[in-house]
């Protein structure tokens, strides 16, 4: 009888563990995003549109300088070439048949032959300037989702923040941890997405800025080439 009744008082133990121990609950990245409530869900709706234009901006920025990177290596030895023999006009026809920032600059340098060498580097510097505004367009919109992005992510964080608080102050001190929730998640996961968005925005920006940079250099280096051909034939 005793063995029974010890059984017993085994199953009730399991049986008490069993309905103790907590379970175990999981949750996906996309629940963890949108679990912030409706204020959380604005915000992160506004940080993925600032990640989807700071991608668009970039790629679209990065295929354009790399494309105004590319230039013949021979194009100024035929430049050379053409001016040295007074062929001008297949000068220009070779500017104009190469599509790139380095070609356009000569090109107005060409269109200048036969001026006072101050009015041809006047001409050469200012289709310069109109180059690297081409190249920058838009480049200044990633700085400013590179600073946006975390600054609408701590906004989450306070909103959060602010609903914990109120849940709090309404429960009258009977509140549980799982009714502050919501607040913590929209403090907590806008904070992290809005960094990523900064942080993407940021990295992409100065890539873009050192591209330029390097087309730039090679924009001057051929103009100040061309510029010490024209003193020569001066």
């Amino acid at each position: 009888m005793s063995l029974f009744l010890q059984a017993d008082s085994l199953s009730v133990a399991q049986n008490a563990l069993t309905e103790v121990a907590p379970v175990e609950k999981t949750i996906s990245i996309w629940e963890l995003l949108t679990s912030g409530g409706l204020a959380g869900q604005i915000i992160m709706i506004a940080l993925f549109v600032m990640l989807f234009f700071a991608l668009y901006l970039y790629f679209e920025r990065l295929l354009a300088i790399n494309a105004a990177s590319k230039i013949d290596q021979n194009f100024m030895m035929q430049i050379k070439d053409h001016i040295s023999n007074g062929r001008i006009d297949s000068a220009k026809m070779l500017c104009a048949s190469t599509n790139s920032p380095v070609s356009r600059l000569i090109q107005k340098g060409i269109s200048r032959i036969g001026n006072r060498l101050e009015d041809i580097n006047t001409a050469i510097e200012n289709a310069g300037k109109l180059e690297i505004y081409r190249l920058e367009k838009n480049t200044s919109m990633l700085a400013t989702i590179a600073g946006a992005g975390p600054m609408t992510g701590f906004l989450g964080t306070v909103v959060g923040m602010i609903m914990a608080f109120h849940k709090m102050a309404s429960g009258g001190g009977q509140i549980e941890v799982g009714a502050l929730a919501e607040g913590i998640y929209t403090a907590m996961t806008t904070t992290v997405v809005g960094l990523i968005v900064g942080l993407i925005a940021y990295i992409g920006y100065n890539h873009l800025v050192v591209k330029t940079d390097k087309v730039v250099h090679l924009m001057e280096l051929n103009g100040v080439e061309f510029f010490d051909l024209l003193n020569e034939k001066k």
